[in-house]
């Protein structure tokens, strides 16, 4: 595993922005910001708004830290609550997904690692969201982006009676 070479600093000013009507992405840094060794998002989340569906990481760790409100996290077949100071992570090839739990927003740190070049992902999937890209596009990105999305019947019926 890389380690970081250099302080890889990164101002809230400076931090790119990704914005839809429920969910506000901050790109910190990216696994070539910090040698390999992590990447991480900041993501805030309105009252009971989906994160990311199912999906999972072939070689990296995906850490959730909810830095205010609730968050629902899917772990495997697991599907946990998370409150403000609580953290999560979730072991490479574990399917999971997150989301702000009912009836709450959640404002979250994601911490990939090792990191994983992300933020074309993250933008792609803002393109895809505006009609400028096709599920077909992120269907084909994602080995690129180590994002294997897969089918939890357990996150469908929790996000379902939310």
């Amino acid at each position: 595993m890389s380690l970081i070479a250099e302080t890889a600093i990164v101002r809230q000013v400076g931090a790119e922005t990704i914005i839809s009507p429920t969910a506000t992405g901050r790109l910190l840094l990216d696994s070539s910001d910090t040698g390999g060794a992590l990447s991480t998002v900041r993501m805030t989340l309105a009252e009971g708004a989906d994160g990311a569906v199912p999906h999972h990481h072939a070689t990296s760790t995906e850490l959730f830290y909810v830095l205010k409100g609730k968050a629902r996290i899917l772990s495997g077949e697991e599907i946990v609550t998370l409150a403000a100071g609580d953290v999560a992570a979730v072991p490479p090839l574990t399917p999971h997904a997150f989301a702000a739990a009912p009836g709450h927003t959640a404002d979250l740190l994601i911490v990939v690692a090792p990191g994983i070049q992300r933020f074309d992902y993250f933008r792609l999937l803002d393109r895809l969201r505006r009609g400028e890209a096709t599920l077909e596009e992120l269907l084909a990105a994602q080995d690129v982006y180590d994002n294997h999305f897969l089918d939890s019947p357990a996150w469908t019926r929790d996000r379902q009676a939310s």
